[in-house]
């Protein structure tokens, strides 16, 4: 067999099993793709000789990576954020740079090596943070938007640190260093405005002739074609591949093929991602590792505690919430994949000793190993930092002054809340609202609006609302888990109220009601009756039976709703999977266990299994219970999560 071939087929092997054995236990997938690099790597098993020999293909993963952040980054969206990209990335690139510099010159004494590890370290993971940052949905809220801009800085700032390297080794070289950057930056600007100018005028043409062949795979090729192209170019110039891949996307994320795009560069990022951790793994030295590990762990404590407080104080001084503040300072606590790249290259130029080079590396590994578990974590990890201190504005609306109960509180003041409490307005109701956005709360309190700000998880401020003597409460966050925590919270308080609770689906129905909800109400069971009403009017059904319809089905909690067929498309995510209530039909062979039995005898409900119906021949029974009878032939449709449901087809059919 091919020695690469062996090699790629051995990474694979070891990956697919680590993978699911993390995920299994809900632990992140880049940790066990580090873990696959070190146990492939050369101190462990040696199977992997030369990591070096895959770096091109895992880098490929990280310009897709960036191609997709520019889909979600569009260039009116980068011009709104660029007070953060220059202010804030700018601010702590330098500002790290000269702290962990004068630090390392302290302790070195060597003030080009000192230089090296200034830059290396101010640097964080651009791959891991997006990564988790995208999974956690917090991409965009403020401190995911301020952690990206940030990184955003970053990775240009790459460019002028991989031309000054070189340049350090080489005696009285600070006239070249700034002749370099010069024309690195005269070249960069160049490269930008062609980009921006091909992506504008050329690329939407070139898509919408793609799109009209209805060829799905020229429109992946297409795609790779385009991110690969764009890193290319900004490589020949000298200036980082990523980079390139994230002008291109970002030209992109305006078209309305944005979605399209990225649904097609996702499983060929996702893999070579995969393969760039394993790489990072694989130049763990476990020697070094572990006698150094004190020394290890303090450098990781300490490098992170000054990029928080660095964060921290420029975002606060920029407007930013002290929670988004601290929160941008913790996401980006490590040591970042471009780091590893400027290590390499200082050690080929003999500015760093192999020792150092190797702690530097263990900082990298470890922090970037417990990264998704903080960024997981951000919010009780900040919570404490935050509370007891000084909120300067939201002070005066952090404590309501509410004199006497109401009859409604909306929690959540978003869309749908705004929404609800309108009507509450219109039908004379007295109500108010609590949000945790500082902006909004200002803007509403403008308006008229009967809103204070407040984190309504927290008993204090639902005291202070009187949530205690409240008999109608609305939680209408979008995240789910907001939702869950702010449920909990109030049945603390208050057991008898009624609550209605908005979700995005129906995953977490049955949990909210075990936690206390009166009725969930889920985005997409809702909008399949607002359409299931338009459709039966408009074929002639008389509205009395449509609102009779409707009515039992909210009634039963959407019972008859959940539950749908799998597809291809079916996202299949291992911390929903078990949530998910599917649908499949079982046709009982003639020597089925289950023909002559009735259902009571099977048990079923053991498994989590429930049989929604049954059809035999032409007739089918909607509503089937404990003694009817199977018999063969019949198609029994089965609704449980997919392992039950797997259970319940091979009870029904051997027993």
């Amino acid at each position: 067999m091919n020695g690469a071939f062996a090699d790629v087929l051995l990474l694979l092997a070891i990956a697919v099993a680590l993978v699911w054995a993390f995920r299994r236990i809900k632990l992140p997938a880049i940790l066990a793709y580090l873990v696959a690099g070190i146990i492939a790597g050369p101190d462990v098993t040696a199977w992997i000789k030369d990591p070096n020999d895959y770096h091109f293909v895992a880098e490929l993963g990280v310009v897709l990576l960036l191609f997709s952040l520019g889909l979600e980054f569009s260039l009116p969206k980068m011009i709104a954020m660029r007070r953060l990209v220059f202010g804030l990335g700018a601010g702590e690139v330098i500002i790290c740079t000269l702290i962990f510099a004068g630090l390392a010159y302290i302790w070195m004494g060597d003030w080009t090596a000192a230089m090296v590890i200034g830059g290396t370290l101010a640097l964080s993971s651009t791959a891991v943070v997006i990564k988790q940052l995208g999974e956690s949905s917090q991409l965009t809220t403020r401190k995911g938007q301020a952690t990206v801009s940030v990184l955003l800085f970053q990775d240009i700032a790459v460019v002028p640190m991989l031309i000054i390297i070189p340049l350090l080794a080489a005696e009285n070289a600070q006239v070249g260093i700034w002749e370099s950057l010069g024309i690195a930056l005269l070249k960069g600007a160049g490269v930008v405005v062609v980009l921006m100018a091909i992506g504008k005028w050329v690329l939407p043409h070139i898509f919408r002739e793609i799109a009209r062949l209805r060829t799905d795979e020229l429109f992946v090729l297409a795609t790779l074609l385009v991110a690969l192209v764009a890193g290319g170019l900004t490589h020949v110039f000298g200036l980082s591949m990523a980079l390139g891949a994230f002008l291109a996307g970002m030209m992109l994320g305006e078209s309305k093929y944005k979605h399209q795009l990225e649904a097609d560069i996702r499983p060929f990022r996702d893999i070579l991602m995969g393969l760039f951790f394993i790489t990072v793994g694989m130049q763990l030295n476990l020697a070094v590792f572990w006698q150094n590990l004190h020394w290890i762990l303090l450098a990781v404590v300490l490098i992170g505690a000054i990029k928080m407080v660095v964060v921290r104080l420029l975002a606060g001084g920029m407007g930013e919430r002290e929670e988004d503040a601290w929160g941008a300072g913790l996401m980006l606590f490590q040591m970042g994949e471009f780091g590893f790249v400027l290590v390499s290259l200082a050690l080929t130029y003999a500015l760093l000793p192999q020792d150092i080079a190797s702690l530097l590396v263990g900082v990298g590994v470890l922090g970037m190993a417990v990264t998704p578990l903080v960024i997981q974590r951000c919010r009780q990890l900040v919570t404490p930092l935050v509370r007891g201190r000084s909120r300067s504005d939201e002070e005066d609306i952090t404590q309501p002054d509410v004199s006497e109960p109401k009859r409604v509180l909306v929690l959540g003041f978003g869309r749908v809340g705004q929404t609800i409490s309108r009507f509450l307005t219109n039908e004379g109701i007295d109500h108010l609202a609590i949000d945790h956005d500082t902006k909004r709360v200002q803007e509403a309190i403008a308006g008229g609006a009967k809103v204070y700000f407040g984190d309504a998880a927290r008993r204090d401020i639902l005291k202070a609302v009187h949530a205690d003597q409240v008999e109608l409460i609305i939680i209408s966050f979008a995240e789910d888990y907001k939702a869950l925590e702010v449920l909990k919270a109030i049945r603390e308080v208050n057991d008898h109220a009624e609550i209605i609770v908005r979700s995005r689906d129906d995953l977490r129905l049955q949990e909210m009601m075990a936690a206390g909800a009166t009725q969930v109400v889920p985005d997409t069971l809702e909008a399949s009756l607002m359409l299931v009403s338009q459709v039966l009017s408009r074929s002639g059904i008389p509205i009395r039976r449509i609102l009779s319809r409707l009515d039992q089905a909210r009634r039963s909690h959407y019972g008859d709703m959940h539950g749908f067929y799998p597809g291809e498309t079916t996202d299949m995510d291992p911390e929903k999977i078990d949530r998910l209530l599917f649908l499949h039909a079982v046709q009982l062979s003639d020597n089925a266990y289950a023909c002559g039995k009735e259902l009571r005898q099977l048990g079923l409900d053991e498994l989590a299994v429930q049989v929604k119906s049954v059809r035999r021949g032409d007739e089918e029974f909607s509503e089937v219970h404990g003694d009817f009878s199977l018999a063969k032939g019949d198609v029994v449709l089965l609704a449980g999560g997919p392992r039950a449901i797997e259970a319940g087809e091979s009870y029904l059919l051997n027993g």
